[in-house]
């Protein structure tokens, strides 16, 4: 006899169903990193999202999941997303029934709670007939078992700038707290015309997901940190996904050894998959991937409108925001670092 599938919202304090949702993630291919339970307690807790992290069971055993945050903003609009801060959400399920059920629920919720849009951050396409961003891609690439074999395969000009780094006599540390990383990482997107996320946030990824977030930080022979890559680690992958740099760094070729070093010890811990993130197309963020050799995935951000009729564009491309980049450049960093949390909370 066939059970019944049945729908269920993850409880913070509910520890085995917590595990439970852990082991299907680690063990059910469609997942990703951001389907890890403890995005949960990180977006509940630095950014006060509610969230809804749905989990579909038949007979005790999780056939799927999908995460789900509540970002209501008067700047960025009212929105239901799996997931902010991610670039990868949508649903993780075995199987199609599963998919339904979840996707279902998360409609149900979306007109509860009279969003404008629901957005899922798919890795595939999942519905063709809904509206789709198409502004970003992925970069993925599989890494060779043999760490020279890797520095072959980057394209010449690229790998010439990673042997200047080398030449400079950069070395890189892993660093146990996220200190010099945020004060690189801050400058760097003040100097973009950006707010930074909050220095808590980042102390929560590494207290929340252990040694799967790892700081690395480039230094000059004083000892001098140049740039740093918070990256996460995901069974067999290393995704290096927050970074920063100073003022200095690109002449020393910092930027580019520190990225070969995240793969030279990637490659020594028998990673098989570096996963470059996402970019927007047409940036300088997608030219720099390029160079590596990395060729370019698309990204199925798929949206189910509510109250608007179109897909929210809130993005530094967007050219309303032009005059706002501009002036946040101009503010002391201090003020920028201060402020900058109360508006990216909203952004996601």
């Amino acid at each position: 006899m066939n059970t019944a599938l049945s729908i269920h919202r993850l409880k913070s304090a509910d520890l085995p169903d917590r595990g439970r949702w852990e082991a299907f993630v680690l063990d059910c291919p469609e997942a990703t990193f951001f389907h890890k339970a403890g995005w949960q307690t990180i977006i509940e807790d630095v950014f006060r999202h509610p969230t809804y992290f749905l989990y579909a069971e038949r007979s005790g055993k999780v056939e799927g999941v999908l995460p789900l945050a509540h970002v209501k903003s008067a700047l960025f609009g009212n929105a239901l997303v799996s997931l902010p801060f991610a670039v990868y959400g949508g649903v993780a399920a075995n199987s199609q029934e599963a998919a339904d059920g979840l996707e279902n629920e998360a409609q149900a919720i979306a007109r509860q709670l009279g969003v404008d849009h629901l957005e899922l951050r798919n890795v595939a396409s999942r519905h063709p007939d809904w509206p789709t961003q198409n502004l970003y891609v992925s970069f993925r690439k599989v890494l060779e078992p043999d760490i020279e074999a890797n520095m072959l395969a980057i394209p010449r000009k690229q790998r010439a700038m990673v042997r200047k780094g080398i030449k400079n006599g950069l070395r890189s540390e892993i660093d146990t707290s996220a200190g010099r990383f945020f004060a690189l990482y801050a400058d760097n997107v003040h100097r973009h015309g950006t707010p930074a996320l909050p220095r808590r946030y980042f102390e929560r990824l590494q207290a929340v997901f252990g040694n799967d977030c790892e700081v690395l930080t480039v230094v000059d022979d004083d000892g001098r940190p140049l740039s740093s890559v918070l990256s996460f680690y995901f069974r067999d992958q290393v995704l290096p996904y927050y970074a920063g740099d100073d003022a200095a760094a690109r002449e020393l070729a910092a930027n580019d050894f520190k990225y070969w070093e995240l793969m030279r010890r990637a490659c020594l811990r028998g990673i098989r998959v570096f996963d470059y993130g996402r970019s927007k197309q047409g940036t300088g963020s997608y030219a720099f991937k390029k160079n590596w050799g990395f060729e370019p995935q698309p990204l199925y951000y798929e949206y189910r409108l509510y109250r608007r009729d179109s897909i929210p564009q809130n993005n530094p491309m967007n050219a309303r925001y032009r005059m706002l980049i501009e002036a946040w450049r101009r503010l002391p960093i201090g003020f920028a670092n201060w402020l900058g949390p109360f508006i990216v909370r909203n952004l996601g």
